[in-house]
């Protein structure tokens, strides 16, 4: 029997398993989607950008076991909260770089994967930083809340150097016990988007 927390293959570690604050938390049933839409290899190096409480960061640990996950932050309060989840999940193969995207982008090697789930208002900036980082034909994942952020992504993501473009929301709806009766919890839909990064000539 393993002492491990999460002692499964598969990503989705129920929310309950994070140290949480206030920061907000990607749902499991969002980083399952994310993740597989995300197509991580063991051997990956994987930017997590806004990496808020460190769930998705953890996760995608799990899965590079033979990789590193850099998980950038510049929150006190998250910071805080990503060591924790870190420490609690054993993740060795998990940086955490404190400081702000996409300036500290620059002191980090070249990756095959990179997850934007915060960007402070700086989309257009932290995507011209990634087109130099990642490497060609690796995937850019970026979530949005807002139609803000999904019109930025989209418009972005649109045009060279990116390829390949997918967008899927995720609406997740919970049953939860009320009394002696069960009712739907709607959560608060998130959009995915993948991309490719194309050759440049």
């Amino acid at each position: 029997m393993s002492d491990k927390i999460w002692p499964y293959c598969t990503p989705g570690i129920a929310d309950e398993d994070f140290v949480q604050g206030n920061t907000p938390l990607t749902k499991e049933e969002v980083r399952v989607v994310l993740l597989s839409k995300t197509r991580i290899r063991e051997e990956h190096v994987i930017y997590d950008i806004g990496a808020g409480s460190g769930s998705i960061s953890v996760e995608a640990a799990i899965l590079a076991k033979k990789g590193m996950v850099y998980a950038v932050e510049q929150d006190p309060v998250a910071l805080k909260l990503i060591y924790k989840n870190k420490e609690r999940f054993r993740t060795g193969n998990m940086t955490v770089i404190k400081g702000c995207a996409p300036e500290v982008l620059n002191i980090l090697p070249p990756a095959d994967r990179i997850i934007i789930g915060g960007s402070g208002g700086k989309l257009p900036e932290i995507l011209a930083v990634c087109e130099e980082k990642l490497k060609e034909k690796g995937i850019l994942t970026v979530t949005a809340v807002t139609m803000n952020t999904l019109g930025t992504a989209q418009g972005l993501l649109d045009e060279p150097p990116w390829e390949n473009l997918n967008i899927v929301q995720v609406a997740v709806t919970r049953a939860v016990k009320a009394e002696k009766f069960r009712i739907l919890k709607a959560l608060n839909p998130v959009f995915i988007l993948t991309a490719e990064r194309g050759r440049t000539e």
